[in-house]
């Protein structure tokens, strides 16, 4: 048996059900308990397998492997061995800090399997020995016969071979907006994982009718256990700002070791310098050259990040994700409860005499009727529309509400949907069942695809009321509603206006009524069989949140503004379970997509990996899809190099949310399993704040880079100050001290993490530029250090060189002491470093304006902090005493100033020149 399982587990919906039960070796009064437990030995409980995570103290030593943490551990390291135990505990705390917040956000994966395994169902009434038995689900076994009622969820996969009326809402698993009707028919083996109407699914939910099901899958056998696997075996990928920096502090390190093997080799041979000496000089020059500050700015920027997005509704579970949003090329994003709001909505009502289109969305009663783009009155016409929309009341089960959190559906959404376009058009719920009592009712089931309702109305008459499929419905009328009166039905422009509603992805409901004999009571199928009169046809869609709309048309970019601006912007791209027609409509509203272009589920299977890779980029919606059908298009796109962001809120989500470069999940309507594969959670489930987020991302972005482009002229400068002090005989060398450079290794580091790291820490709160959101993201590849940034850090590195050693050099020769005169050189350094600072707030506009000097509250403390710390750092006997300082005058301080103002000077210079070749935008 368990071959034939195994060989058979895919195509269940494809067999008849005796044929299942002879596979299975079981039958309609399930299996004898002997047998269950037989194979419960054979199968085990039906539950997920368990997955070992990496260990706690694993997962915190991973932390370290990176090689900027590598240089700030040298850097400790190097500061011990001087003896700065206060310079080395700094260092070694920005490390340990990186580390705790990479710990902390580990483990994802190890969360999403255990929120899965908590959808299965807890117990399940089970055919043993031909008698009905409560059991834990765990129990459950490939065989046994299980039976279900509205409000039960799932315990396992099953075949159904009995069903009345049986509803199940799979949103979660396939994406379906409405619970699918259950029948025990097979359908076509290629059939998609919402069409398979014969299987229900387990961790779904019965919401209408009863069922009788065969077990065919238990735990990893089972859909759900499928996209647990998938899980546990999708890759997580490193985001583009990890890479960039591992990149840039591989070739950072070689630079050092390189500068500083070269620096000892030449004083020792060309200078004649012992080589002790010239080891502490090389460490001086490691000191120098490593941007100890970089990994703690850059962090603190990622986290100022996700404050702010916190304050827009995105919710940051991964601290580099902040990044990675501003760097997304393509966002695939869930239809239902994503992009649409996950209630029905009646847009549409057609009688024989007219179109009617109906605003507003979701289940709150305000709106507008309008015909021919003009204003309706629906109760003006009480033959015609008002009649449909009564008739669409009063043969309903639902009921509309309003709570805390707005207006909400009690019941069937199609049937909320009626009850929602009756109100808005001014009638009564309470008022029309009291004049229309309800007398009986032949309730909708998925064999007959209709409902009836008896009525009695003010004056006794009798009313008989028929909603469903529009099929079944017309095949028992034989007239129509017109405003003249009652018209023979025309079948074929009824047949056309269903496809045209159709078209727009709309769902179609028909009403009908009938006249009947007084005292009439109770209503039979003979009673349904036919004479009705057609009213309309109501057109109900999931339709798209409005602020989608907005945010769909910000992120893909406004054409007006760019020139093609698909592949300006960013390209978004609908993934759903739902319907290929209902998926192309409520894309071509939202922008996505041409509304005729559409690659369902069965066309994914026919094709292999390569092909999907060349179709992916050029189609904009998938419908009918599999959760794996969503990891391929993830995986595919990623393949052509593109920066991917997965939305979406079902456990069929989860896989593609985890293997995206970006993960986003839904706060209100997501499952567990869904954010915690996510990288971001979106607490207000709604689209448009994607948008908000990649504006942040992308400022985040700016705004590190803009930090690099201010730490590393510091540390440029410093290095070339040792470099030139070896190169060209500048260090003094005295019987006390030894040998000393301009800048002693300690007061390079009181640099390095003390004011580079506080004037920089104010750039991580520049807000965003005025184009950010008009310009193409990044690439992928783009090095984080550009030949642009390379050249500005090195030119300003020189600047800041030549400022501090000429000064340097200026105060020895009118007979300073080395200390004084390094005094000055470090203070040049600072003062250059606070002129720069408002060059850097905007990297390639001017920042000659007031907007530069005084838009930023956080620049101005900063260097009012740091003028407070540099002050004790010249003056105060402990701070002097500690880095061999002395107090300056009036005359080297003048010096400085002058020196400052030339240096920005010269750096908006050449961002003029710059802009003036048009280098850059």
């Amino acid at each position: 048996m368990a071959s034939e399982q195994d060989k058979a587990k895919q195509s269940w919906h494809a067999l008849d059900t005796s044929e299942v039960f002879q596979r299975l070796e079981s039958g309609e009064k399930g299996l004898k308990a002997t047998e269950a437990a037989r194979r419960l030995e054979r199968y085990g409980p039906n539950e997920l397998p368990m997955v070992k995570g990496r260990g706690a103290l694993m997962r915190f030593l991973a932390q370290f492997n990176n090689v900027l943490i590598y240089l700030l551990l040298a850097a400790a390291v190097i500061t011990g061995l001087l003896g700065e135990w206060l310079d080395m505990g700094v260092i070694l705390g920005v490390v340990l800090i990186n580390a705790l917040i990479g710990f902390v956000q580990e483990g994802k994966a190890e969360k999403s399997l255990d929120s899965i395994r908590n959808m299965l169902a807890p117990s399940a009434v089970v055919l043993r020995d031909g008698n009905k038995q409560d059991l834990p689900a765990t129990k459950l076994v490939p065989g046994d016969v299980i039976l279900l009622k509205a409000g039960d969820k799932l315990p396992a996969d099953v075949r159904f071979f009995k069903v009345r009326d049986l509803q199940v809402e799979e949103a979660a698993l396939t994406g379906e907006s409405v619970p699918v009707d259950k029948a025990a028919d097979p359908v076509e083996e290629d059939s998609s994982l919402g069409d398979r109407s014969g299987m229900g699914f387990s961790g779904t939910m019965v919401t209408y009718g009863q069922g009788h099901g065969v077990v065919v899958g238990t735990g990893k056998d089972t859909e759900i256990g499928r996209i647990s696997e998938m899980l546990s075996d999708v890759q997580s990928l490193t985001t583009p700002l990890i890479k960039q920096l591992a990149r840039f502090g591989n070739l950072l390190s070689v630079a050092i070791i390189g500068m500083a093997a070269v620096t000892f080799a030449f004083g020792y041979l060309f200078q004649g310098l012992a080589p002790g000496e010239m080891f502490m000089a090389a460490v001086g020059l490691a000191v120098a050259a490593i941007p100890e500050g970089l990994p703690a700015i850059v962090t603190i920027t990622l986290a100022i990040g996700v404050q702010r997005m916190a304050r827009r509704n995105a919710i940051i579970r991964s601290l580099p994700a902040v990044e990675t949003l501003g760097s997304v090329t393509v966002i695939c994003t869930d239809k239902t409860g994503t992009l649409t709001r996950n209630e029905m909505t009646v847009q549409t009502l057609r009688t024989a005499d007219r179109s009617v289109t109906v605003s507003g969305v979701g289940y709150a009663p305000e709106g507008a009727f309008r015909q021919d783009h003009a204003a309706y009155d629906p109760l003006a016409d009480e033959r015609g529309v008002q009649e449909m929309l009564r008739s669409g009341l009063l043969c309903n089960e639902a009921e509309i509400v309003q709570a805390e959190e707005g207006w909400k559906a009690q019941g069937a959404p199609t049937e909320a949907a009626l009850v929602t376009a009756a109100l808005k058009a001014g009638l009564s719920q309470k008022e029309e069942n009291d004049r229309h009592a309800r007398l009986d009712v032949i309730p909708f089931s998925s064999e007959h695809k209709f409902m009836a309702t008896l009525h009695q109305d003010a004056q006794g008459g009798r009313l008989i009321i028929l909603k469903g499929a529009p099929e079944k419905v017309l095949e028992r009328c034989e007239n129509q509603r017109s405003e003249g009166g009652e018209a023979p039905l025309d079948t074929s422009f009824w047949g056309r206006e269903e496809q045209r509603i159709a078209s727009k992805g709309q769902r179609l409901l028909a009403v009908a009524m009938r006249r009947v004999d007084e005292g009439r009571e109770r209503l039979t199928m003979d009673d349904v069989a036919g004479g009705f009169t057609m009213l309309g046809l109501f057109g109900i869609i999931d339709p798209p949140r409005e602020e989608a709309v907005e945010a769909a048309d910000k992120l893909i970019g406004d054409c007006e503004i760019r020139v093609n601006c698909h592949s300006a912007g960013i390209n978004v791209k609908m993934i759903t379970g739902d319907h290929v027609v209902t998926a192309k409509a409520i894309g071509f509203k939202l922008g996505i997509g041409d509304g005729e272009t559409a690659l369902t589920g069965k066309d994914l299977d026919a094709m292999s990996d390569d092909e999907l890779r060349q179709r992916v980029t050029d189609v904009d919606v998938f419908a009918r899809v599999t959760p794996e059908h969503k990891l391929r298009i993830v995986t595919a796109l990623q393949a052509r190099n593109k920066i991917v962001a997965m939305t979406g809120d079902g456990v069929n989500d989860a896989p593609a949310l985890k293997r995206a470069d970006v993960g986003v999940a839904m706060g209100r309507s997501g499952t567990e399993a869904a954010k915690e594969a996510s990288d971001m959670v979106l607490a207000d489930d709604n689209f448009a704040s994607i948008a908000n987020a990649v504006e942040e991302g992308r400022t985040v972005y700016d705004n590190i880079k803009k930090a690099i482009l201010f730490i590393l002229p510091t540390n440029g400068g410093q290095a070339l100050v040792v470099i030139a002090a070896i190169f060209l005989g500048l260090g003094m060398a005295d019987a006390v001290n030894g040998f000393s450079l301009p800048i002693s290794p300690p007061q390079i580091l009181w640099i390095n993490m003390v004011t580079a790291v506080s004037l920089a820490l104010a750039l991580a709160f520049e807000p965003a530029e005025r184009n950010v959101m008009r310009r193409p993201p990044r690439k992928p590849d783009e090095p984080l250090v550009s030949r642009f940034l390379l050249w500005r850090i090195s030119f300003v590195s020189v600047l800041l060189t030549i400022g501090a050693l000429g000064h340097y050099l200026f105060m020895l020769d009118g007979g300073s002491t080395q200390e004084l005169a390094a005094t000055t050189a470090i203070n040049t350094l600072v003062f250059g470093q606070i002129c720069y600072l408002f060059n850097s707030r905007f990297i390639y506009e001017s920042s000659l304006n007031r907007t530069a000097f005084l838009g930023s509250s956080a620049v101005l403390w900063s260097i009012l902090v740091l003028v407070v710390l540099q002050l004790a750092f010249t003056y105060a006997p402990p701070l002097q005493f500690l880095f061999r300082t002395e107090g300056l005058g009036l005359g080297p301080w003048l010096r400085i100033f002058v020196f400052g103002i030339v240096l920005f000077l010269l750096v908006e210079g050449e961002k003029f020149l710059w802009r003036r070749s048009g280098a850059v935008h």
